[in-house]
């Protein structure tokens, strides 16, 4: 194994505290949502950078798979959006994840094939599998 590469992040105070990575760009309040028997502040959660981890990294597994099998997309309008669901049962709290895939420009069954095949070599899809839910939908033009 090969390690591309890593960094470290800091979470301080749960989940109404403060997030910071190493080198700086992440810097965010965490707040909890009201759902959830918070204030519902303007700071961000875990469940919402889970989303947009998964949905970015997701994304870049569609390219690479279209660009691996000579398929044209178009990047800058590729999107995933992620929902992430917080959930409790006699178990205690789990995650549930749906994934909503865009990608105009291909037809049904190219897409179909694209975001089966992103699913396997996603590193976020591959980390969930047989943990979470994991519901995905492609999107298509009509």
């Amino acid at each position: 194994m090969k390690t591309l590469y890593e960094t470290t992040t800091k979470a301080e105070g749960g989940r109404a505290g403060h997030i910071t990575s190493e080198d700086g760009p992440l810097d965010h309040n965490l707040s909890v949502p009201k759902a959830m028997g918070g204030d519902g502040g303007n700071g961000t959660n875990p469940e919402q950078l889970f989303g947009a981890a998964y949905g970015a990294c997701f994304g870049g597994a569609i390219q690479a798979i279209a660009e691996n099998e000579k398929i044209t997309i178009d990047n800058e309008a590729l999107s995933v959006s992620a929902t992430i669901g917080f959930c409790k049962d006699d178990d205690g709290f789990f995650l549930e994840a749906t994934l909503d895939c865009y990608i105009p420009g291909v037809d049904l069954k190219t897409g179909e094939d694209l975001v089966e095949k992103a699913h396997e070599i996603c590193p976020f899809s591959k980390a969930t599998r047989d943990n979470i839910t994991v519901n995905l939908n492609l999107l298509i033009d009509e």
